[in-house]
């Protein structure tokens, strides 16, 4: 019996580790292949390990020990003419997208923040102008088609919240690219409609990945300890694990929703009603 995306092709960025990997496993057990982008190299101005080559290539062999066929693309998001690139490449071996996750993003938190504007930027040309070349490499190609599709933009609780501020250019610029992301979804929502392609923004509480277990988050919320104690969850878990999210994205995805566009998604364990 297949899976409710049998047929379908998702394209999926940041797609090496963490939530991206989770989110291609999921969507391949429904049935889809998967076109995938990262950039496997490390930023200067994030503290933390960023993806590897050998990080993809565990994604690459878990969507095909699920009998599913994936095409990777080394890209920056920040890159349009590389992420286009990407998106041709997909499209020349499987003729379609159906889906995409605008999932790639950084999150460079650091006790020793040494320019503030320089990492504001940073997180703004990934977590924000990195979405917008995605959506817009990968959309002429479903217009063209006729046949519709879903569109889902990884925000944050971030992206509804302005607790645990700290004036740092990382936490600026992550507020403040998430926001703008619930603005292009629901902008584009509003595009895409007319071609039946639904946009909607899902918005994790912390998920347990490596952009935020790791050495300087704890640092960072050392420094800042206010910011901490803010950022805790209804529920009482402390982090979702990445499958969470991709199951809310596999639901978001499917024609089980086929009238959900325009959502806000919390994945959150209650943080956005505490």
């Amino acid at each position: 019996m297949g899976g409710k995306l049998e047929g379908k092709v998702a394209f999926i960025t940041g797609a090496a580790r963490g939530q991206g990997r989770s989110h291609a496993i999921r969507l391949a057990e429904e049935g889809a292949d998967i076109i995938a982008l990262d950039l496997v190299e490390q930023m200067p101005r994030v503290p933390y390990d960023m993806a590897t080559p050998e990080d993809f290539e565990k994604t690459v062999a878990a969507v095909e020990g699920l009998g599913r066929r994936i095409v990777t693309g080394v890209a920056d998001v920040r890159d349009r003419a590389a992420v286009r690139a990407v998106v041709d490449d997909g499209v020349a071996e499987f003729g379609r997208i159906d889906v995409v996750l605008a999932n790639a993003g950084i999150a460079p938190h650091s006790a020793e923040e040494r320019d503030a504007a320089a990492v504001f930027d940073d997180v703004i040309a990934v977590n924000l102008a990195g979405v917008y070349n995605t959506v817009h490499a990968a959309v002429p190609t479903m217009i063209e088609r006729g046949e519709g599709g879903s569109v889902v933009l990884t925000s944050s609780i971030q992206g509804l919240s302005g607790r645990a501020g700290t004036g740092t250019g990382s936490w600026d610029g992550y507020a403040a690219a998430k926001h703008g992301v619930v603005g292009l979804m629901r902008s584009w929502a509003n595009w895409l409609a007319q071609y039946s392609i639904r946009v909607n923004s899902v918005h994790p509480t912390g998920v347990n990945t490596p952009m935020i277990v790791n050495e300087s988050l704890p640092a960072f919320f050392e420094k800042f300890p206010d910011s901490a104690v803010s950022l805790t969850n209804l529920l009482p878990v402390e982090m979702v694990e990445p499958v969470d999210v991709s199951n809310a994205i596999a639901w978001l995805v499917s024609d089980e929703a086929r009238y959900v566009t325009g959502v806000t998604l919390p994945v959150d364990a209650g943080f956005t009603v505490k």
